[in-house]
């Protein structure tokens, strides 16, 4: 498997960004976008950002430093307006115990030696009472406690974003979906190395199961 397949088989997400590397909205329509957007209730909504941990950061040194400040906006404007933050990574233990021969893309992220001893990017401020999720495929529901943890506190809306869109983002969006969660997704905050199918998720899969949304548009959410 050649290096590109392996990073874009390893990981998920899109973004979209304007000059200043933040999507932008101006003032005078914030009104009537803000009209169009369906407002939230903090203490019944989540915000889990997935997969944006040292190792898949590294792998895409040209445009994490932009992707870091676009999520740690959106994880402080989720935290000033009650919103709860979860994190997700995806982790094996030494030798890929949990990795199947059977499992293409698990194979792909063995190949790569990575998502052993790497963390949450310390550039997005964790805070000791916001729970990691530890998960050993792409979506982070599959194998883990993440549905039992939202459900017993209430939560039926989430705001996702995450590394990569073909990876980590399709498949728990595709998840909280069939789980009747109500969905955002931060396209700002979501990133693919293919930007041809980045652009086409958001414009098709992610369209038709969430509301997406710009950073900007996102922050209107949380002000």
């Amino acid at each position: 498997m050649t290096t590109a397949g392996v990073r874009a088989g390893a990981v998920a997400s899109g973004i979209d960004l304007d000059s200043s590397g933040a999507g932008a909205i101006s003032a005078a329509s914030a009104q009537s976008v803000s009209a169009e957007i369906p407002p939230i209730v903090p203490a019944q909504t989540a915000l889990v950002i997935m997969h944006y941990q040292t190792d898949i950061l590294a792998l895409f040194p040209s445009v994490a430093p932009t992707l870091l400040a676009n999520a740690r906006q959106l994880c402080d404007a989720a935290r000033a307006k009650g919103v709860s933050v979860y994190f997700a990574q995806i982790q094996f233990n030494p030798g890929y115990p949990e990795v199947s021969p059977l499992n293409k893309n698990g194979q792909g992220i063995r190949q790569l030696g990575l998502f052993i001893n790497d963390t949450i990017a310390p550039e997005l401020g964790q805070q000791a009472d916001e729970p990691l999720i530890i998960a050993r495929r792409a979506s982070v529901f599959f194998g883990t406690d993440l549905q039992a943890r939202l459900s017993a506190r209430g939560i039926d809306t989430l705001i996702m974003a995450g590394i990569a869109s073909t990876g980590v983002v399709l498949s728990s969006v595709a998840y909280a979906s069939d789980s009747d969660f109500r969905l955002f997704t931060v396209k700002d905050c979501c990133y693919d190395p293919d930007q041809v199918v980045h652009d086409h998720l958001f414009a098709t899969a992610f369209d038709s199961r969430t509301t997406v949304l710009s950073l900007a548009e996102a922050s209107l959410l949380l002000a």
